[in-house]
């Protein structure tokens, strides 16, 4: 007798895969489309600013004779030594308290190497002009053309990297001589560097305007095309508070040249530079 085998046949199903959205109603689809639009556009704008890099660095420029290196050694000894016209960069730390260790790199201002500030503008967070407000009323023209230079490429700045904040320091306030009903000479000193800037500026700006250039406005053979001078305010004046490259901040500071004091010795400044360690504090805890 035979013995028939039979094989079992599987048989295999597939299930049926059935969208999420097909029991969605079009206003839905619109809702969730417009929901899924608005969260990539907010990933590349968060990771656009945290690409964007920030320098480390306090920058100081300006002519020669405003006082860089006065400051830079006062910031980073707690006293001010004696110094001359520099002719190389000089970089030193400083504590700020709650920062902890800055860099300062001090530009030197002689025309022929004054330039070399845009070597180390992207590692600066923050950049101090720094003006003898005691001589500005006799040499305006050539202090603006330098601060142009320096407007001039801030906001040439490629957009991946933030632009440092910009203080205008009117140094050398105590040798300020004013009339009592005036105003303190700290006052004074930022009133009439400011005024004198913004006056010298917008001659540039109108020089170029009007195509002229700015060559006979400052030293032999500057370039006439530089920019950096846009405001938007009436007519395009140039007025700092509203100069398109960003926020421009003013302190008056003054520092006593020669040996330690006692309290200076222990660590107590007694300097006129409050008013920047202050606005460092500030700049450089920002995140």
């Amino acid at each position: 007798m035979g013995v028939e085998s039979q094989s079992d046949e599987t048989v295999s199903v597939t299930p049926e895969v059935v969208p999420f959205t097909n029991g969605l109603s079009p206003q839905s689809l619109l809702l969730l489309s417009l929901a899924l639009v608005v969260g990539l556009l907010l990933v590349i704008t968060f990771s656009r600013r945290k690409s964007r890099s920030r320098g480390t660095a306090l920058l100081l420029v300006g002519p020669s004779d405003a006082g860089k290196t006065a400051i830079l050694s006062t910031l980073a000894f707690t006293g001010t030594l004696p110094s001359h016209t520099s002719l190389q960069v000089n970089t030193s730390l400083m504590p700020l308290s709650p920062v902890g260790i800055l860099p300062v790199i001090d530009i030197p201002g002689h025309p022929r190497i004054r330039d070399q500030f845009q070597e180390h503008l992207v590692n600066a967070r923050a950049v101090a002009f720094v003006v003898d407000a005691s001589t500005i009323s006799r040499n305006g023209s050539t202090v603006a053309e330098h601060l142009h230079h320096v407007l001039h490429a801030i906001t040439s700045l490629p957009p991946s990297h933030l632009a440092p904040a910009l203080l205008i320091l009117a140094n050398k306030c105590d040798l300020m001589k004013t009339a009592t009903s005036s105003g303190s000479p700290t006052e004074v000193a930022i009133s009439r560097v400011r005024t004198i800037l913004e006056r010298e500026l917008e001659k540039r700006r109108e020089a170029q305007s009007g195509g002229m250039g700015v060559e006979g406005l400052g030293a032999e053979g500057e370039r006439s095309d530089i920019g950096g001078l846009d405001c938007s305010g009436p007519g395009g004046i140039f007025k700092f508070a509203d100069w398109e490259g960003g926020e421009v901040d003013f302190a008056g500071t003054w520092v006593n040249v020669g040996e330690l004091k006692d309290n200076e010795k222990e660590g107590v400044a007694t300097d006129g530079l409050a008013s920047l360690r202050s606005w460092l504090g500030a700049t450089f805890t920002v995140t």
